[in-house]
């Protein structure tokens, strides 16, 4: 099993976590002012959920990352329920930052409640997870004030030195905002999107520079780096990914980008999701991608990347080719 250590901490985890957004369920995001929006994954099975939390523990995976947000604290419920009595062989990251109404599954965000909230936002996550202490306490606002951010870290600090949290992180993938946490003395992580199609070499050498692991998320491209998606896929009205159409330009492009992966992905007998993971482990020795699951079958497939291990640097070099010859332009 590759293990890694995560960051300056004394924790060391399964070179790959388990996301957990989509075990929360459907929830909505609720800007007061703005249209909501479904931010969950679609219908799930609770029971279904703790079977494979059992499953990825049980295949030697030690890092759950989850979240206030998923399922309005549904996700923390299930993730805590999963883990009674193997409390102590993980690592739980979650994030706080927002305002969440756990009975109406709506979410908002609210800056300036931030710092006011962060000791009630980790007494409710304390109480979810049905835990004492949180590994990996992370800021999910990513475009919090910098200004700001200091007086923040100093009361992440302070939860620290009273046991509620062992360390801290940001989840953002603005560099600038990275910085602000990351001499923290007790900043270890940031949360950031990478994937095959998507780099983030600034972020990755603030992680180093900073001796920080870089938490993935994001890995699989919302499922379409496994191949398993056409054009014509669509969504339950629950599901976030019913917002977009898979028959836009950008996404047929990513589909085609897909495609001519898929021999390097699978080569040695990968499956595509295993592929993608791969990559990232190759691309990066801090870095630990966070694919989400709804199953059992999911959580054993992305588990499975950890027995073929990085991807060699040339095979990285491949993908990097392929992906700057087919996405002329982000998207």
């Amino acid at each position: 099993m590759l293990k890694r250590k995560l960051g300056k901490s004394d924790l060391e985890a399964s070179a790959l976590g388990m996301g957990c957004w989509a075990i929360g369920g459907p929830w909505t995001w609720a800007q007061p002012g703005q249209d909501a929006y479904p931010a969950g994954w679609g219908q799930m099975d609770d029971a279904e959920s703790i079977r494979a939390i059992h499953t990825a523990v049980d295949l030697g995976i030690t890092l759950f990352d989850t979240a206030a947000n998923y399922g309005a604290g549904h996700s923390e419920v299930v993730l805590g329920k999963g883990l009674l009595g193997r409390r102590d062989k993980v690592v739980i990251a979650t994030k706080f930052g927002h305002i969440v109404n756990e009975s109406a599954k709506t979410v908002y965000g609210d800056s300036a409640q931030i710092l006011k909230n962060v000791r009630q936002d980790v007494a409710n996550s304390l109480r979810r997870l049905q835990t004492d202490y949180i590994d990996i306490y992370q800021l999910h606002e990513g475009s919090y004030d910098p200004e700001l951010a200091p007086a923040l870290r100093d009361e992440l600090e302070a939860l620290v030195k009273e046991g509620k949290i062992r360390w801290y992180g940001w989840s953002t993938d603005s560099v600038e905002r990275a910085r602000v946490f990351a001499d923290g003395a007790h900043c270890t992580s940031i949360q950031f999107r990478l994937n095959a199609i998507f780099d983030n070499v600034e972020m990755r050498q603030l992680c180093q520079n900073f001796n920080l692991a870089g938490l993935n998320k994001d890995p699989l491209n919302k499922g379409i780096l496994t191949g398993k998606y056409t054009q014509t896929a669509t969504f339950p009205e629950d599901d976030i990914r019913s917002q977009v159409s898979f028959a836009e330009d950008r996404i047929v492009r990513r589909l085609k980008t897909v495609e001519a992966l898929r021999e390097i992905f699978t080569a040695g007998g990968r499956t595509m999701a295993q592929g993608a993971l791969c990559y990232i482990l190759g691309l990066d020795a801090r870095m630990f991608p966070i694919p989400g699951f709804k199953n059992v079958k999911q959580v054993e497939d992305n588990a499975g990347a950890l027995a073929f291990g990085p991807m060699s640097a040339e095979e990285v070099a491949q993908v990097q080719a392929i992906v700057a010859e087919y996405e002329q332009v982000e998207a």
